[in-house]
């Protein structure tokens, strides 16, 4: 077969691992052809091809971002992009698609299996972790260890200077990251999208904290935070031209409240891109290698507009239709633990 692989959306630790898998178990065990699409769905509709070996693939296992580059574009919302991704296709006689991405890339690989009758598996990769059908997707563990170890410094320099320190951490819909993050580094608050906060409940608890036995305080927020209806502290989230949150207007609206309200010196450190770069933790390399044999594997059993997904230690394939476009919340259960540890 002649295959096609593109990566979208966001980078992450881990996709190369991913592409050098689907490379390796393609053309080593099957004698298949990989041409790489570079930046996304974008190249598959302007026709920028890849073809891969294994030279290309040769020492990308530990680093991060992607040798195929990638961009946010889905041809389904795109004037003409459907048809221009049917004409690559058939001019690069490509049999079928393996499509490693995020909620939006998934959702386009859906829609472009259904608009054009394209052979698709898909491989899920988002720090966000907020991929439906999958207990982890590729990038995740990655970003929890660089947000836990940004909270390990700034506990030691929040503690020196007896400060109140906001931590924003990505999580658009889903925080994960916020939560994991803020469990392993000991936050105090931890703010996420799936549970609206009350600004009066956060100060009151701080000042108790700081009146009964510290002098410091650590907030984790997720980018995607937002108050309840009806609390005292009014805010619209804002938006940049792609749809994406505007970084570090949440932490800074949370930090002027806090300081405002209590009276501590409080500071604001926003980690954005730093969570998404960098070398890939074991266990990165280690699934984007097991979600790449594991979507030839798919291709080669005729299985397609499947998904591959982490079911407790197995590696199956779900149908892309059931989880394309949906977010995966973060459990009540986890987000408890985070605040009966505060």
């Amino acid at each position: 077969m002649r295959i096609g692989l593109l990566t979208g959306g966001g980078d992450c630790p881990g996709l190369n691992a991913a592409i050098r898998a689907v490379v390796k178990r393609g053309l080593g065990e099957y004698g298949h052809s990989i041409i790489g699409f570079r930046n996304g769905w974008k190249g598959v509709a302007e026709g920028d091809v890849m073809p891969l070996t294994r030279h290309d693939i040769r020492g990308v296992l530990d680093t991060g971002g992607t040798l195929l580059g990638t961009a946010r574009y889905h041809p389904h919302s795109a004037d003409g992009g459907l048809d221009a991704v049917r004409a690559t296709l058939e001019a690069e006689r490509i049999e079928a698609l393996i499509c490693i991405g995020g909620d939006g890339t998934l959702h386009a690989a859906s829609k472009v299996a259904e608009e054009t009758g394209t052979k698709i598996v898909a491989i899920p990769k988002t720090i966000d972790n907020d991929v439906a059908g999958t207990d982890r997707s590729i990038g995740f563990d990655t970003a929890v260890h660089i947000a836990t170890e940004a909270i390990d410094r700034i506990h030691t320099t929040a503690e020196s200077h007896n400060r109140v320190m906001v931590i924003e951490l990505m999580g658009r819909s889903a925080g994960w990251i916020a939560v994991q993050a803020g469990i392993a580094g000991g936050a105090e608050v931890v703010l996420t999208p799936e549970e609206p906060f009350d600004i009066d409940r956060v100060t009151r608890y701080l000042k108790h904290r700081h009146r009964a036995h510290a002098s410091f305080s650590i907030v984790v927020v997720a980018e995607g935070a937002v108050p309840a209806q009806g609390s005292s502290m009014e805010w619209e989230t804002k938006y940049g031209k792609f749809g994406e949150i505007v970084s570090g207007a949440i932490s800074e609206r949370v930090a002027e409240e806090i300081a405002a309200r209590t009276g501590f010196d409080t500071r604001v450190t926003v980690l954005g891109h730093v969570q998404r770069g960098g070398t890939p933790l074991p266990s990165d390399r280690i699934l984007g290698s097991r979600f790449g044999v594991a979507a030839v594997d798919a291709l080669q059993q005729g299985r397609t507009s499947v998904m591959t997904a982490l079911r407790g230690e197995e590696v199956v394939l779900v149908p892309l239709e059931e989880v394309a476009g949906k977010a995966k919340p973060v459990p009540e259960e986890l987000i408890r633990v985070a605040n009966a540890l505060a």
